[in-house]
């Protein structure tokens, strides 16, 4: 089964989309709560060079061996450092998001 972690363009991103307001009554709240999180995230808890990779790969679209011939690396040191800042990401958004909300309600 081929993989579509990495699957992007507006297609996917626009049935991705759509899927997710079929599913959800209304999760603008939620989605909105995410956005802010993953802003914060991407502030404050992953490194300067992690951010400057997944801005690269993610935001302007290029792939990573386009990435490593701009910076003189190895396109595994690419992979490794954007695979480290996704998990990175994930684990504060799964983890630190109720506390930091914990903490905003209070």
């Amino acid at each position: 089964m081929p993989s579509t972690r990495y699957k992007r363009g507006e297609l996917y991103a626009a049935s991705m989309a759509a899927y997710a307001r079929e599913m959800a009554e209304d999760n603008s709240a939620q989605v909105s709560r995410l956005k802010r999180n993953l802003a914060r995230a991407l502030r404050e808890d992953i490194t300067p060079r992690q951010r400057m990779l997944l801005t690269l790969y993610y935001a302007e679209g290029k792939n990573m061996q386009q990435i490593a011939g701009e910076l003189g690396v190895d396109k595994s040191t690419v992979s490794r450092t954007i695979k480290r800042g996704e998990r990175r990401l994930q684990r504060c958004l799964r983890y630190g998001a109720a506390a930091y909300l914990g903490s905003l309600r209070e």
